[in-house]
């Protein structure tokens, strides 16, 4: 189903006609048939469908090839729209439906996309799900999506119930008043740099409050209404003080909240606020069903996370993936390896290399599929899925994998959950009261438009040949960057080949040296790698950040770390394990860096180790309170 040029689309013309819309299709295409029926049920009888083979004589001026090549959309005035651009013509006959037509036809960059996605799609539709005669009831009337939005949601309150609970553990160490990076302090600096445009540059709620207290208030408000959320309580109100929390902590804790699944729990949240139910009281049934275009920017946030991840390691600077080398490094060098990790570490190199062409596949085709009929939509979730959980045996990286499970149940719709589940969530029809209905079209329209533009710009930098987008979209970007709600995706773009690890030891006399022992982070070499996901502890995950640089002067933070320890800040050394000096602080403190990397199978019999260190360099000068100005 190749699309024509775009200019001979706008320029095809037949005689005009009477009646209705006429959508031809090929009528000899199975995977065709099932995906014009899905149109028909949301357009309904708004145009006509017939299959070429029983029209074609009627419009000898559209070629034959043409039929064959891609669904043609001809209206009575006689235009002819094709491919990709017949399915959006539709939609903007269908209320409720007209924004992604205007999203195709009037936001730059849309319709080249959707045109390569159909493209792609078309050329391949013979290996596709659907290609056989619909059966099984599978193209039944569909049942719409009010559970699949239900467990969606119950879904993303976990992850914010594990964010803030995670966080409140360790908020106090890592930004309060005699933490590692100190809030307050934050906001002076930035208020003094900034001046009065300090709000929109951090648009943060410790601005009102940064004390010890309010970090830890926030973090129990935040779990309070991830309760609620759960139990199904105002639910589009609850995700809209959880994403102003959950961000408001994501800036103040500057780098310890820095990271990619940070970000991701703040865009799907901002998502999720024009996919949930607007109303107070908890109920199954009678809600309104969900937003069609926060459906379908939730599966395009899933695209762009899975698309980008398979796109940065093929540009990657080092070549590691792209000669399929990457895997017999990953598990030992990923920053908290679990010990199931030196198990597959040992596996050989032949596995490690079909590993990457299995990942691969997934990152860049499988997620196309999400925008195709529902049975390749559906497989392609559940694929999705389960390379999460794969990555979740091997791996720890918190919430990041749960919640973009999270994201593949939004790509479902209520047809895949036994029918007497979806019965009970039966959906009521749209309020008529303009004020009721949620979210309004005045209100999806640019939301959407404006979102895919920046993610559309973002995607390009994964292929390290960005497009200069100057102009209005730059504009657009300054205004809604500090929000940390449209992203760039794309983990272990270049791979780390060695894990140099950081030995941070302790002295009061500076002939008697004692280690400090982290939580989870490598040390003792017996000590057997831990699960700990979806807990993150972010300062055992700083420390692999700051051992990947070779001197302490590029990471601030840590010389900030050592200064506490110094002064005997009880909130930082709660972050370790153990304190070595419990009575009183130590008066020095030496950082020397140590590589590490897993036994094998026989060293690990013969020793108990599951680590080997090499030898040792220094990675910061011997500190002292006078190091810090005391």
């Amino acid at each position: 189903m190749a699309d024509q040029p775009r200019d001979e689309i706008d320029d095809a013309r037949l005689p005009a006609r009477s009646g209705r819309p006429l959508l031809i299709y090929d009528g000899a295409c199975g995977f065709c048939i099932q995906s014009v029926g899905q149109l028909r049920r949301v357009v309904g009888e708004r145009v006509g469908y017939a299959p070429f083979q029983e029209v074609e004589r009627a419009f000898p001026g559209i070629p034959s090839e043409s039929f064959r090549a891609a669904v043609q959309l001809v209206e009575p005035s006689g235009r002819v729209f094709s491919g990709a651009a017949a399915i959006f013509r539709v939609f903007a006959l269908v209320p409720g439906r007209r924004w992604l037509s205007a999203i195709y036809f009037r936001v730059p960059g849309a319709a080249p996309v959707a045109d390569a996605v159909y493209r792609f799609i078309a050329a391949r539709r013979g290996a596709l799900p659907g290609t056989r005669a619909c059966g099984h009831g599978a193209c039944g009337p569909p049942r719409g999506d009010n559970l699949t939005r239900w467990v969606f949601l119950r879904g993303l309150a976990v992850v914010y119930l594990i964010a803030f609970v995670s966080l409140r553990t360790q908020i106090v160490g890592l930004v309060g008043q005699r933490g590692i990076l100190p809030a307050q302090e934050y906001l002076e600096r930035v208020a003094e740099r900034v001046g009065e445009g300090r709000y929109a540059a951090l648009p943060t709620l410790f601005w009102i409050d940064a004390s010890d207290a309010a970090l830890r208030g926030a973090c129990d408000a935040g779990a309070v209404l991830s309760a609620l959320l759960l139990f199904d309580v105002a639910p589009a109100v609850v995700l809209g003080l959880l994403w102003a929390g959950h961000l408001s902590l994501t800036l103040i804790c500057q780098d310890f909240l820095g990271f990619q699944w940070d970000n991701l729990l703040l865009e799907t949240g901002f998502l999720a606020l024009f996919y949930a139910p607007l109303r107070l009281r908890p109920r199954r049934s009678g809600d309104a069903p969900p937003s069609a275009a926060a459906s379908f920017l939730l599966r395009f946030l899933l695209f762009k996370l899975m698309f980008a991840s398979g796109v940065v390691k093929l540009t990657a600077r080092t070549d590691h993936w792209r000669d399929f080398s990457a895997l017999t490094v990953h598990y030992e060098t990923q920053p908290l390896p679990p010990w199931t990790a030196w198990y597959v570490h040992q596996l050989p190199e032949w596995f490690h290399q079909a590993s990457m062409g299995v990942m691969f596949g997934i990152e860049l085709l499988v997620p196309f599929f999400l925008f195709g009929p529902r049975r390749g939509r559906i497989i392609a979730a559940a694929v999705l899925a389960t390379f999460q959980l794969l990555i979740i045996v091997t791996g720890n990286y918190c919430f990041f994998n749960l919640l973009t499970i999270v994201l593949c149940v939004a790509a479902l719709d209520d047809r895949v959950w036994p029918r007497s589940w979806s019965e009970r969530f039966a959906a009521s029809v749209r309020p008529r009261r303009w004020w009721l209905r949620w979210p309004p079209a005045w209100l999806t329209v640019p939301l959407a438009g404006a979102y895919l533009l920046l993610s559309f710009e973002l995607l390009t930098g994964a292929f390290r040949k960005p497009i200069d987008w100057s102009g209005p979209a730059e504009t657009l970007w300054r205004r809604v960057e500090p929000f940390r709600s449209v992203n760039s995706y794309g983990l272990f773009a270049d791979m780390t080949v060695m894990r140099p690890e950081i030995i941070l030891e302790g002295s009061r006399d500076g002939r008697e040296w004692k280690a400090y022992e982290f939580r989870y982070k490598p040390g003792d070499l017996s000590r057997r790698p831990a699960f700990v996901a979806p807990h993150q502890p972010r300062l055992d995950w700083q420390m692999w950040f700051a051992a990947l640089r070779s001197d302490c002067r590029y990471t601030p933070w840590y010389l900030m770390f050592c200064r506490r320890l110094l002064e005997g800040s009880p909130d930082v050394a709660a972050l370790l394990a153990d304190n070595p000096f419990p009575d009183a602080p130590p008066m020095y403190l030496r950082s020397t860096l140590v590589d590490y990397r897993f036994t094998d199978w026989a060293e690990g019999r013969e020793t108990g180790h599951w680590w080997r260190r090499g030898e040792s360099r220094p990675y910061c000068p011997l500190l002292s309170q006078r190091s810090f100005g005391r």
